[in-house]
């Protein structure tokens, strides 16, 4: 039975929704003062911020793999260490979950096994979609335990779903977040179907009032672990849209955007410039502000980031979405509607375009608005990209990939996607990746392998995929419920990914790996490990 609030959503959205009362809301955007600061920069090397952040970072991750390392076997030589990176794939809440096992099992706070206090040595760490989820809900608590999200979040949250019609429909958020949907829009920023995705999928996973609805992506930086440089720098990703050329679905070429707490934009060609997340949303040309002196903040509404990283609602194409109490998307529709008419324009999450005019970003010069959707639309699932580029000086990264490629398992299809569009974009530190048939035929989707060990000019990748080990952790990216032995079960199997099922030769396997190009001693142990491990 629909609430009163629902049934009256569902019934102005087919009016109009203006006769709503407003209520006060923290999502809306907000005019402020411009910064001081540039408000546009080309993409010719790191921010400073980042740049900042990355020197603090690199000391503390060194630390950690240093303890790690001389924990694992005294044979490693510890004086020069590589900056390794971290990526989660997208897959809904089946790649949140395996995901989250396999930080608990690197995380030195949270578990007591062979791989415990790898995590503590991650300069980076980039999620998309489901991956993205997963890294909001640590960057956006300032960074918890696992065990602390599970118990004290997730395992009630993903019980009572909100994305379930059944639930959502009874649920107090629907008009918190219907109230803040019309907010956005009175404060002159139609909203689209995102806006109350990323707003339901926030109750998940950030704590605070109203399901976290005053948590910027820019506020990331004044957490106490963020700037005390005890946790990784996080990466978010998504893909553009060409809807200026009449495109509504994406390419694996599609332009890569980054939204992390210093700045919102893109390395790749047709982009290539950043602008400050804290304030997106402003009024730019040629990097100027329109109306001098004036910005926007609060458009990085931290649910609206992670939403952007998993919307896929342009799947739909040409089709305007229409309210409907019995779908999630319709539900979404319900919601909008309440605001404005609704159009095909809601089924991207819209950017005002910070590049507007600027000669640099030719591709999007032109356009007002950049639409951004899932990255994994782009068959790109594991969010690699951010990472190869050269000015960040990953020299180790672990792919933790739980994308749905056969059976909800992985077949190697993403990351060999990623490195074709690597070399398409001229960046030359992806190492080579075998064809999806060498993948199954040798069994690289059941177990760990590690690409680029030989060759120095390369990123060594350590590709660490979604296996079954204690629990059927191949659940549907379309899954939007678990019962909470379901969540604990996932996590668990997750400790086991990481641990490779407890295998007591794994670390020093994974040490070598990393520790290889080091030019450092290693354990002799490592010779077995590399005829093992390696692909060649």
């Amino acid at each position: 039975m629909l609430s009163f609030f629902v049934f009256c959503t569902l019934f102005l959205a087919s009016c109009n929704g203006a006769t709503i009362r407003q209520l006060p809301s923290g999502y809306a955007p907000s005019p402020a003062q411009c910064p001081s600061t540039p408000l546009v920069r080309p993409a010719d090397g790191l921010s400073t911020p980042e740049a900042r952040f990355l020197r603090g970072r690199k000391a503390r991750a060194d630390q950690g793999l240093r303890a790690w390392l001389q924990k694992t076997n005294s044979g490693f030589s510890t004086g020069k260490l590589p900056t390794l990176a971290l990526t989660t794939s997208g897959g809904g809440y089946r790649s949140l979950l395996c995901g989250a096992g396999v930080i608990q099992g690197y995380d030195i706070r949270d578990s007591n096994v062979s791989t415990s206090g790898l995590y503590q040595a991650f300069t980076y760490q980039a999620g998309l979609s489901g991956g993205a989820w997963l890294l909001s809900s640590l960057a956006g608590n300032d960074y918890p335990t696992i065990s602390s999200l599970r118990d004290n979040l997730w395992i009630e949250a993903f019980r009572d779903s909100l994305l379930l019609p059944s639930f959502l429909t009874t649920a107090v958020a629907y008009g918190q977040v219907t109230n803040d949907v019309i907010a956005k829009d009175k404060a002159g920023f139609p909203p689209t179907l995102t806006d109350p995705w990323g707003r339901l999928l926030s109750y998940q996973l950030l704590l605070g009032f109203n399901g976290g609805v005053f948590k910027t992506l820019s506020g990331i930086t004044s957490g106490s672990n963020f700037s005390s440089f005890n946790a990784p720098y996080p990466i978010i990703t998504g893909v553009g849209v060409k809807t200026f050329e009449g495109e509504c679905l994406t390419g694996p070429n599609a332009t890569t955007y980054e939204l992390t707490p210093y700045e919102f934009g893109s390395w790749d060609q047709g982009v290539s410039a950043f602008t400050p997340s804290m304030f997106l949303g402003s009024s730019l040309s040629n990097g100027q502000p329109i109306e001098s002196g004036r910005c926007i903040v609060n458009y990085d509404n931290l649910g609206y980031a992670l939403g952007t990283s998993s919307s896929l609602f342009n799947v739909a194409c040409s089709n305007v979405p229409q309210p409907n109490a019995k779908t999630l998307t319709g539900n979404l529709a319900a919601i909008v509607r309440a605001a404005h008419q609704l159009s095909t324009r809601e089924l991207y999450a819209i950017y005002p375009n910070p590049f507007f005019n600027y000669a640099r970003s030719s591709l999007v010069a032109a356009q007002k608005e950049l639409s951004l959707v899932d990255g994994g639309l782009a068959r790109q699932n594991n969010p690699i990209f951010p990472l190869l580029q050269p000015s960040r000086g990953v020299d180790v990264m672990v792919v933790n990939d739980n994308s749905a490629d056969i059976n909800s398992f992985p077949n190697g299809t993403a990351i060999l996607t990623t490195y074709v569009q690597s070399l398409n974009a001229g960046l030359t530190k992806m190492p080579s990746i075998p064809s999806v048939e060498t993948f199954i035929s040798q069994g690289l989707n059941k177990r760990p392998t590690f690409f680029g060990c030989n060759d120095n000019s390369k990123i060594t990748i350590i590709y660490v995929p979604n296996v079954n080990y204690t629990f059927p952790s191949n659940q549907p990216t379309s899954k939007l419920q678990y019962q909470p032995d379901e969540t604990r079960g996932m996590i668990a199997n997750g400790i086991q990914i990481a641990t490779q099922n407890d295998n007591p030769k794994y670390p020093t396997c994974l040490g070598c790996a990393i520790m290889k190009k080091t030019g450092g001693a290693l354990p002799t142990a490592c010779t077995a490990c590399f005829t093992e491990y390696c692909f060649n």
